[in-house]
């Protein structure tokens, strides 16, 4: 049995100013303001910025990202809730992982809010333990990889790939960095919005963590 940490992975080639000019080009077409785009890209900030302030940020659904996210299934399932958004997710109906690629073992995401040296980290090692000694042996007893995932811990490591535009992102990280959302999905969502602030400017600067900057 692998223990993993949660992580993501920005799959999309960034390049911040690009994506702002992008959607100045397309943005300014509303306001037959073509005239006053400047290639330098601070025409582009200030354009998106007005647009965000403004409310009017059907404009920024013109640019998308993709991010893997390595998180454990009950994350994925809060995840695959933003029905804007298009996904791809490791399944376990068609992964075996009694097979060689997968290292013949199962992997599990370890939780954020235990500490390994307390009893309920303990705890929670052994139950994964004995679930993948559960799986293996409903394979050993010709069960099917989808037959046997019934025993599989919510803890188990998951890929989920998320496509969606920009606005969506906006909304998502609105939800999902907030002190209400689940801890382990804080644990990836503050760091990539950390992340995708330096990467791509003003898109993403107005959001604090949970809400938007008053």
């Amino acid at each position: 049995m692998k223990i993993i940490k949660a992580g993501y992975e920005i799959l999309s080639p960034i390049d911040g100013i690009n994506e702002l000019q992008h959607i100045e080009r397309i943005g300014r077409v509303c306001y037959k303001s073509e005239d006053k785009i400047t290639e330098d890209g601070e025409s582009a900030k200030r354009f998106i910025k007005m647009l965000i302030d403004r409310g009017h940020e059907a404009m920024i659904e013109h640019s998308s990202l993709s991010i893997k996210f390595i998180v454990d299934r009950g994350v994925s399932h809060e995840l695959v809730r933003h029905r804007i958004a298009s996904f791809a997710q490791e399944s376990t109906r068609y992964c075996n992982y009694s097979k060689d690629k997968f290292g013949n073992e199962i992997t599990v995401i370890k939780p954020c809010f235990f500490e390994e040296s307390t009893k309920k980290y303990q705890e929670w090692k052994n139950a994964m333990s004995y679930a993948q000694d559960f799986y293996f042996t409903l394979l050993e007893n010709g069960a099917t990889a989808q037959e046997a995932r019934s025993v599989l811990p919510n803890s188990t490591k998951t890929e989920i790939i998320i496509t969606a535009n920009f606005r969506e992102w906006r909304n998502f990280f609105r939800l999902r960095t907030a002190e209400v959302a689940h801890p382990q999905m804080r644990e990836v969502t503050r760091p990539l919005l950390e992340d995708l602030k330096q990467r791509i400017p003003v898109i993403f600067d107005d959001i604090k963590l949970g809400g938007i900057e008053a």
